[in-house]
């Protein structure tokens, strides 16, 4: 059941981005930097945690989630270390999702060879 819960939530998520960017003139970019943002509010106003305990990688896979992520870090980092947690606090929290990004982005270029759009 919780397979299930989790595509269903990942899918209404993704079912909603593709009609913002269906519907508006949004770029792309700026509809990520806006799901990351939302998730790290939604975070701060404690909504987030109920939903990724139902929903499960439905919601913690998303951009939504990495929003959140970055947000507990840094309220982690903020009660550690004062101030400077806001700078350091949501980099330790994500740095392995995002070098696994990089160094698998990097893997699929040598593998594929891309080629530059014209």
């Amino acid at each position: 059941m919780d397979y299930l819960k989790a595509f269903i939530v990942g899918g209404i998520i993704c079912a909603l981005v593709q009609i913002l960017m269906e519907k508006t003139k949004l770029l792309p970019g700026r509809i990520m930097v806006l799901l990351v943002c939302s998730g790290a509010v939604l975070g701060f106003l404690g909504i987030y945690e109920p939903f990724t305990e139902f929903a499960g990688a439905g919601a913690t896979v998303p951009l939504l989630g990495f929003g959140n992520t970055l947000w507990k870090g840094m309220q982690e980092a903020i009660d550690k270390d004062g101030f400077l947690g806001i700078f350091r606090g949501g980099f330790t929290a994500s740095a392995a999702g995002i070098s696994a990004a990089l160094i698998f982005g990097y893997l699929a270029s040598i593998i594929f060879k891309p080629k530059m759009k014209k």
